[in-house]
């Protein structure tokens, strides 16, 4: 790589800042770094990494359930990329907070918007405002240890419903299901093992509002339903109808085809008298179910006692219609997971509808629909939360691309030197997090893991815990500085 780059007509390296430090905050700027033009030193660049939460990676660490064995792997390939030194992480640093808009231009030449959707898809029936109805994304926060989420949460139901055919409903409804004691050897921190090990949960439903070939989950998530020990799989005969366009999803797509083969293998060695199955905890799957309204009643006023669907069929095209039959099931809790939604950035155009940064192929635009130059989205702040976690390489190969094409007519940035932004954050107070503090905060939650398992038993079961997630911003900032300043 060269030591310079000519920006306008300053020889100098192109200040990148991207802000968000999950995969595709990581994929950008792994990307831009292995670029032809920079490979060839055509192009010198210097990439900053930010992130609202003083540790990286992002849905990683966040938004993905504890028990998921792809983490690990993912977590991994993020670790390479950010330990090679050619990328500053600064954690604990909020764009719209502690860094504005022009603060960005002021510093960078480009800026990639990596932040994501972390809120729910809004329900609008009637009840989903009663107590006892939860947001699942919300609920994936909680049991992941999320800094800026209440360390409660309300398990008091023996009935519950998830709402979705995706792999985060798949996830809510394991997490829920699954008894809190074989959680023990993943990182969940020791608020979320004392709420699950509470919980009087019986019966957990999953409801989708078509059929079994158009499941938007993952076999791989299928089958880890499977692995829970203590937990019965309940499927349901009326509930699996096939139309055209099913048939052909089958034929043609080998993961729908394994997914559906699953399901039918599971069925079949379903007993007919369901008595016989003898697990404290029952994971029912449903299909050609929409949900209508979430009920309370008078015992219980203000607070979920029943959710009511209208079953529903196919059409042919692998589309649902309602058959107007109506079917009320027994619950105390409702969580809808049916999908992510992004969050308005300050100064930045937003789609309230797609809930995604205006963007045109990941050039962010203005209200007119021109490009603002230097500005770029990737990931699902991009194009909605879609597709799984590998396919934000490619789409953050498409941004970058972009990005270089515009790099001769990028408003270069006034204050460009490296040291600038830390000045800058220093005097406002932020208490910022390094990659090194990351290390540091690293090696505490597995060494809390280790501690655990030399103790012999954790909460008095015996298990081997690689770590223990630590919760709070204030102790995470704490020992990350202070790893950092013990080293100095």
């Amino acid at each position: 790589m060269s030591s310079s780059t000519t920006v306008g007509s300053i020889e100098r390296p192109l200040r990148v800042a991207v802000i968000g430090s999950g995969p595709a905050g990581v994929y950008a700027a792994d990307i831009l770094t292995k670029s032809e033009a920079v490979k060839s030193g055509e192009l010198n660049v210097s990439i900053d990494l930010f992130d609202r939460y003083p540790a990286p990676y992002g849905l990683i660490r966040y938004g993905v359930a504890p028990d998921h064995p792809r983490i690990k792997g993912i977590v991994n390939a993020l670790h390479k990329v950010l330990d090679r030194g050619d990328i500053r992480f600064f954690g604990n640093v909020d764009y719209g907070t502690d860094l504005s808009i022009e603060d960005l231009r002021k510093h960078y030449d480009a800026v990639i918007f990596a932040t994501g959707a972390i809120k729910d898809a809004d329900l609008n029936i009637p009840g989903i405002e009663l107590d006892g109805s939860y947001g699942g994304a919300d609920f994936v926060s909680w049991y992941d240890g999320h800094p800026d989420v209440s360390r409660e949460w309300p398990l008091e139901a023996k009935e519950i419903a998830v709402l979705g055919n995706g792999n985060v409903a798949l996830d809510v409804a394991r997490v829920l299901s699954k008894h809190a004691d074989d959680l023990l050897v993943t990182e969940i921190p020791d608020n979320v093992y004392a709420g699950l090990k509470n919980s009087p949960v019986t019966d957990v439903h999953v409801f989708g509002r078509r059929g079994p070939a158009q499941v938007k989950f993952t076999p791989l998530e299928l089958r880890e339903l499977s692995h829970s020990k203590d937990v019965d799989i309940i499927l349901y005969a009326e509930d699996f109808e096939f139309d055209e366009a099913s048939d052909e999803a089958i034929q043609k797509n080998n993961q729908v085809k394994t997914m559906v083969g699953t399901l039918t293998n599971w069925i079949a060695e379903q007993p007919e008298d369901l008595s016989e199955l003898k697990a404290s905890r029952r994971l029912h799957l449903h299909f050609l179910h929409s949900p209508v309204e979430i009920v309370d009643s008078a015992e219980t006023p203000g607070k979920v006692a029943g959710i009511k669907f209208e079953r529903t069929e196919l059409d042919g095209t692998g589309n649902a219609r309602g058959t107007g039959e109506f079917i009320d099931y027994p619950v105390q809790a409702v969580y809808r997971a049916i999908g992510y939604f992004g969050s308005a950035l300050p100064d930045v155009e937003f789609d309230h509808k797609k809930g995604v940064v205006t963007n045109d192929g990941g050039r962010v635009l203005d209200a007119s629909g021109e490009h603002v130059p230097g500005l770029y989205a990737t990931g699902w702040i991009k194009r909605g939360p879609v597709g799984l976690i590998g396919h934000t390489k490619g789409d953050a190969l498409e941004t970058v691309t972009y990005l270089l094409e515009d790099r001769e007519n990028l408003p270069f940035a006034a204050v460009p030197e490296a040291d600038a932004v830390v000045e800058l954050l220093d005097a406002r107070g932020v208490k910022y997090t390094s990659w090194e503090g990351w290390l540091a905060l690293d090696a505490h939650e597995l060494a809390l893991g280790a501690a655990a398992t030399e103790a012999g038993t954790s909460h008095g079961v015996e298990v081997q815990r690689e770590r223990i997630k630590v919760v709070a911003r204030d102790e995470m900032v704490d020992i990350s500085r202070d790893g950092v300043a013990a080293n100095v």
